[in-house]
């Protein structure tokens, strides 16, 4: 019934096709579902050990989806995504499948519902292989924190993928999976994205719900996408988003076409750049590759305006006051009562917590929660929360302001390019640092995305792309135009082509 894809894409090279070539092989019955699946999974089976990329696997239930995709892709009655592969970051809820986020915590929890995220794709058609690896909770941005092990950087196994989405965005450049979820609370889809050489996107905050995605810092925290391309990104995100009843944070706003209007040309288009940004801190090599990236914007006919964003400097400090404070209230529902690691052996009810907590919670998380219930507690709420939040308020006028003259604000999305795993455990500033590029989107809940612009090192560095409030289109047309112009997007880690 169904024929080999020959030509072009042979058949063992299947993990090296996009989402969107993939869905035109479905559609042309050059390819089943069922033969991707296994594919797919078995890739994962060989190279996962190494790279460490992914939690938990759901191989069974992805076969059976997969055949049944092929029923409905044989009758035509398929949907948008029908026997296309996915992964999830361990922190969105799969009904009946182990949600960890990472962390002891909830080494044993098992959601008897699925995420808005989840279900919105299922229905879609996707094919979930499995769960990928995380920071603990989200917090972290080397993907050293998880309760199960550091994820390797397919480009050097030695080198941290960036986090907290390190798992989701490892899996996509390694080839195991051609895209998956991530969330992004100040920068952990789009400095993993950079320092792993793929696309990824977090949309305006409220774009897509948050329900069923375990929460971190509740006003910061926003799912969205990794794909090999602007093009396979589109095409989840326009699937992902919309207006859920369940979360009511998420917006009403119309979710366009992305797709559509992905090919419009962007002659005419206002590119800002942030002054800030190359004043210090950008390693040399890496803003040469910035640069050349922007003239080839440029090429296409896009303005480059000089913009200035005079509290940008403040944003890591900001975020880390706020977003603390909302960790330490979101985490205290980890108690050991309801779900989640308990404790064996405890005297009385505060011993019980104490440990409960004490075992159950990594040492990023711990310290995050005490910053987060000092600056919230009597004598300092004023001090720090209540100025951080005035600050936050400054830093997303600065953008506000700037999006009065661009379309679209472009720099650089890391300071260098992937780092040792391990070199900056022992100070967390200087861990802290790594989101100095990403914050402010996050502050401001503006649409960003990271897109690779070239190499340092031998190692992939990404172009980062700011959009105005549901400027996502924006967003997708010029990274597509940028990809239509270069291949840094195309390229794959030696080991695993």
């Amino acid at each position: 019934m169904f024929q080999r894809l020959s030509i072009n894409m042979p058949n063992s090279q299947i993990h090296n096709m996009t989402l969107v070539e993939l869905k035109k092989a479905l559609n042309e019955k050059n390819l089943s579902s069922r033969e991707i699946t296994e594919t797919l999974l078995s890739r994962i089976n060989d190279f996962d050990d190494s790279v460490n990329s992914f939690i938990t696997m759901t191989s069974d239930q992805a076969i059976k989806e997969a055949m049944e995709a092929d029923k409905k892709i044989a009758n035509g009655d398929q949907t948008n995504l029908t026997g296309l592969p996915f992964a999830h970051k361990d922190l969105f809820c799969t009904e009946g499948t182990l949600t960890t986020c990472g962390s002891k915590m909830l080494h044993n929890f098992i959601p008897p519902y699925d995420a808005t995220v989840v279900k919105k794709l299922k229905n879609a058609g996707v094919i979930m292989l499995g769960k990928t690896n995380m920071d603990e909770f989200a917090m972290g941005s080397s993907n050293e924190t998880s309760y199960y092990g550091s994820v390797g950087n397919p480009w050097d196994l030695k080198l941290s993928p960036g986090g907290s989405s390190g798992g989701s965005a490892a899996a996509v450049a390694a080839r195991l999976v051609p895209a998956a979820t991530g969330t992004d609370t100040g920068g952990s889809i789009r400095q993993p994205a950079a320092l792993t050489g793929i696309t990824g996107i977090k949309p305006t905050y409220g774009r897509v719900s948050r329900y069923g995605m375990i929460a971190f810092a509740s006003s910061l925290d926003q799912g969205g996408v990794f794909a090999r391309s602007c093009e396979d990104a589109a095409l989840i995100l326009g699937e992902m988003a919309g207006l859920d009843e369940l979360d009511s944070t998420s917006s009403a706003e119309k979710v366009p076409n992305y797709l559509e209007s992905i090919n419009h040309p962007i002659k005419g288009l206002k590119i800002g750049l942030v002054k800030q940004h190359f004043e210090e801190g950008l390693d040399e090599e890496n803003k040469k590759n910035l640069l050349s990236a922007i003239d080839t914007l440029k090429s296409q006919g896009a303005e480059v305006i000089e913009i200035d964003l005079p509290n940008i400097g403040l944003s890591v400090p900001t975020y880390y006051v706020v977003a603390s404070a909302e960790c330490s209230s979101n985490l205290s529902r980890y108690d050991g009562v309801r779900f989640g690691h308990r404790t064996e052996n405890y005297e009385n009810l505060e011993e019980f917590y104490s440990k409960t907590r004490g075992e159950g919670f990594g040492a990023e998380v711990k310290r995050r929660i005490m910053t987060g219930t000092y600056v919230l507690s009597a004598g300092y709420y004023d001090a720090y929360y209540l100025k951080a939040q005035k600050v936050r308020q400054l830093i997303s006028q600065d953008f506000k302001n700037a999006f009065e003259k661009v379309d679209v604000i472009a720099g650089p999305t890391t300071p260098s390019p992937a780092f040792e795993l391990g070199a900056k455990m022992d100070d967390p500033i200087e861990m802290y640092l790594n989101d100095i590029f990403t914050i402010g989107a996050n502050l401001g809940g503006f649409p960003a995305m990271s897109i690779p612009c070239g190499f340092v090192n031998n190692l992939p560095v990404g172009l980062q792309l700011v959009g105005k409030h549901f400027g996502e289109e924006s967003l997708f047309q010029c990274g597509h135009q940028f990809q239509q112009l270069t291949d840094w997007h195309k390229q794959t880690p030696d080991q695993f082509k």
